[in-house]
């Protein structure tokens, strides 16, 4: 097999492949078999920031913590888009300005959209 070739291609693939697998496996199959297993009553107690836990463990959070979360995700993806586009300006012509004003746009509308459901106001 000579480089290049698809044959060549397709067993580098298959070797990454495995690779990939065996990396993660590997130790966790090791572990099984290697850890030891010393179970007590105290080992399975649960355990929290050092103290006893009292209550209920189901503890209902409001909806408005995982809209604010959304949000935040959704405005640090900009960012991650906005900043290999700010770097590389100067080069990419005026098409990938009009893409990128079409993609602010895209999401200047969707903050509108929470924005105007009340979604960002703290209740």
């Amino acid at each position: 097999m000579e480089p290049g070739t698809y044959e060549y291609n397709l067993v580098f693939l298959a070797a990454l492949l495995l690779v990939a697998v065996l990396v993660p496996v590997v130790p966790l199959v090791a572990a099984r078999f290697l850890a030891p297993r010393k179970p007590s009553p105290l080992k399975r107690q649960i355990y929290e920031c050092g103290m006893e836990s009292r209550g209920d463990a189901w503890v209902q959070f409001k909806v408005q913590y995982y809209l604010y979360a959304l949000v935040f995700v959704v405005f640090d993806i900009e960012t991650i888009f906005l900043y290999p586009w700010a770097v590389a300006f100067k080069r990419l012509g005026l098409f990938a300005f009009v893409e990128m004003i079409i993609f602010l746009a895209i999401l200047a509308g969707g903050w509108l959209y929470a924005w105007k459901k009340g979604l960002l106001e703290w209740r």
